[in-house]
């Protein structure tokens, strides 16, 4: 079928979402398609490696809008659909249905997808990867019956399913290329810290090393073998070794792409009505020096699908705010404000011992990130003084009392400007 709508929205997920919510809260009285490839009903993704695993919640729980409010608000909804031709210069798209649509904005907010492993076994059944709804059920059915789990890579969402699989009494066994657990997103403090938790535990965490071959029974996973030549019996294995964003139509399409889909502050990309925001987005980002970095956290997506209502609506954007994160493991909650993009110094603040601490990031004197562990406190008076760029010594961070005074201070400098 021909469909026309003045805003077609590619991605079903919280930038999505947010794109088509802020448009009509803005007033925007055009018409607007989303348009998802996941069947489902449009869903928060964050608990599916947490809460959702752990059993303690249904999906239904945590929709990102009630089924009824695409309706309500005009929104026309094209769930189960994949859009695999882009033509910019004709306005129009294609998708798995034989569908094309016409639109006056593109807003591409498609995510990505989980990085395979291109290694012997990596499709066989009982070994998954967690990015949808679809991922964690399956998971969570496999945690049923699982004895022992091999997850491979040792970031967040590896982490968190390995701390969701303890809980149920499973052995598990973490593989990290890196040489340390989270090195790629913390410092080695933290990363640190999250091995011994995960060892208090009993998980076995190998850093340095990766897997070579994944092996089957019967088409089903029986063991994986170590690059060192060791091989570990296992029922369950998870690969979480990052998301490849999805840009090829638009790349073939004629968009700039590099690590991602490549946009200004409104979102705007290379080619004129095509927007992008969430997870598929790569933007020059002023708490990342500068630097062109493509963020994956609900909050990002956000502020760029915010940032890109805006502009089809007319309306300037402000500053970019300080991005933030987070991840709950067991009793632990870590908050994360600012990007650590070359620090050159690491504070720690707290009682790491006592799981209580934060780790306050600088470059040239100021402050730019901070980890906060179990540290509410220290989490939203550091947001503050990231924004503002604070301006601190080693010892004035070392202060468990000080983030305060540093926050009234930086608010004179900042009214002296």
């Amino acid at each position: 079928m021909n469909y026309t709508y003045d805003t077609v929205i590619v991605g079903a997920g919280q930038a999505g979402v947010q794109v088509a919510q802020s448009l009509r809260q803005g007033g925007y009285a055009g018409s607007i398609a989303l348009i998802g490839d996941d069947p489902h009903q449009p869903y928060e993704r964050p608990p599916l490696s947490k809460a959702f695993l752990r059993g303690e919640v249904e999906a239904s729980q945590f929709l990102l809008r009630s089924s009824s409010y695409w309706a309500e608000q005009g929104i026309e909804t094209f769930f189960g659909t994949t859009v695999n031709v882009v033509s910019p210069a004709d306005h129009l798209i294609h998708t798995s249905m034989d569908d094309r649509f016409e639109y006056r904005h593109l807003v591409w907010a498609a995510g990505g997808s989980p990085r395979r492993l291109p290694i012997e076994g990596a499709e066989l059944d009982g070994v998954y990867s967690l990015r949808d709804l679809k991922d964690a059920i399956s998971i969570r059915e496999a945690m049923r019956t699982a004895r022992t789990a091999v997850i491979i890579g040792g970031g967040h969402i590896g982490l968190e399913v390995a701390a969701a699989l303890r809980l149920r009494g499973c052995s598990v066994t973490v593989i990290e290329a890196a040489d340390r657990l989270l090195a790629r997103v913390t410092s080695p403090t933290v990363s640190a810290f999250y091995e011994k938790l995960h060892r208090d535990r009993g998980v076995d965490i190998r850093t340095g090393s990766g897997v070579s071959e994944i092996h089957g029974t019967d088409g089903k996973v029986s063991a994986v073998t170590l690059i060192e030549g060791e091989s570990l019996p296992v029922d369950l294995v998870l690969v979480g070794i990052g998301l490849v964003p999805s840009i090829e139509a638009l790349a073939v399409g004629g968009v700039e792409c590099s690590n991602g889909v490549n946009i200004d502050a409104d979102g705007r990309t290379s080619v004129d009505g095509v927007f992008a925001a969430g997870d598929c987005a790569n933007k020059h980002h002023p708490f990342a020096n500068g630097e062109r970095v493509r963020l994956e956290s609900v909050p990002n997506a956000t502020e760029q699908a915010k940032a890109v209502s805006n502009a089809i609506l007319g309306i300037p954007n402000g500053k970019t705010p300080a991005p933030w994160f987070w991840s709950h493991q067991y009793e632990v909650k870590l908050q994360t404000v600012g990007l650590m993009t070359d620090y050159d110094e690491a504070i720690v603040r707290g009682d790491v011992e006592n799981a209580k601490f934060s780790v306050v990031y600088l470059r040239d004197g100021r402050i730019i990130a901070l980890d906060c562990i179990n540290n509410v406190r220290d989490f939203a008076q550091g947001r503050q003084l990231v924004e503002a760029g604070a301006v601190a010594s080693a010892g004035e961070v070392r202060d468990v009392d000080l983030l305060k005074s540093l926050l009234a201070r930086n608010e004179v400098q900042a009214d002296q400007l």
